[in-house]
């Protein structure tokens, strides 16, 4: 109850106080790049259940609908890499919060073509928990290109989960700890 209060505090903060930095970013984007602002994608939400992800765009149209580690270099936009490294592009997942399908902190939501890293989640419990939008992985460095420690580090998560766990997690995030998904990358003997 008291994680649910906070998550609602924060939404309501950010729709309330930072209402013009939402318009500012989609303006933003729309003046470097042809096509909506705003990216709406399917995810792996609690109990396996999927949801509609908003997030502000990062990528060029018409790039393939596959995890950011597994995306073209070229991809991602020169506002895109601003916002990513800023977290930005996280912001209108505050209507998802709203929505309660995900928190501020817990793991990452996942794309339902991620069988493995699905599987390895539900194996270890994960999926039991609300997915959020950021977590333990994420300030430690793992995205989805490693499905089985992504899905380890994501069940310690669930296992340590705290209030005082999030906060630091919150304040890790905020520092800018982690750093996020790798767009275009290839690990050595690709």
């Amino acid at each position: 109850m008291a994680k649910r209060t906070i998550d609602l505090g924060f939404a309501l903060v950010v729709l309330i106080f930072f209402w013009w930095l939402l318009l500012i970013v989609g303006i933003a984007i729309k003046l470097q790049s042809p096509g909506p602002a705003i990216f709406a994608q399917k995810r792996v939400g609690r109990d396996g259940r999927t949801f509609t992800c908003y997030k502000f765009r990062t990528m060029r149209l018409g790039t393939p609908n596959v995890g950011s580690h597994d995306a073209p270099r070229d991809a991602i936009t020169p506002i895109g890499k601003f916002m990513r490294s800023s977290k930005l592009d996280e912001l209108p997942q505050v209507w998802n919060i709203i929505r309660n399908e995900i928190s501020l902190v817990g793991p990452r939501p996942c794309l339902p073509i991620q069988t493995q890293l699905i599987d390895e989640r539900r194996e270890r419990g994960v999926l039991a928990v609300k997915p959020g939008i950021t977590g333990l992985a994420q300030v430690n460095g793992i995205d989805m290109s490693d499905p089985v420690r992504l899905a380890k580090c994501d069940a310690r998560y669930v296992r340590l989960q705290s209030l005082l766990l999030d906060a630091k997690l919150m304040i890790q995030t905020a520092l800018g700890r982690g750093s996020g998904d790798r767009v275009g990358w290839e690990p050595l003997g690709r």
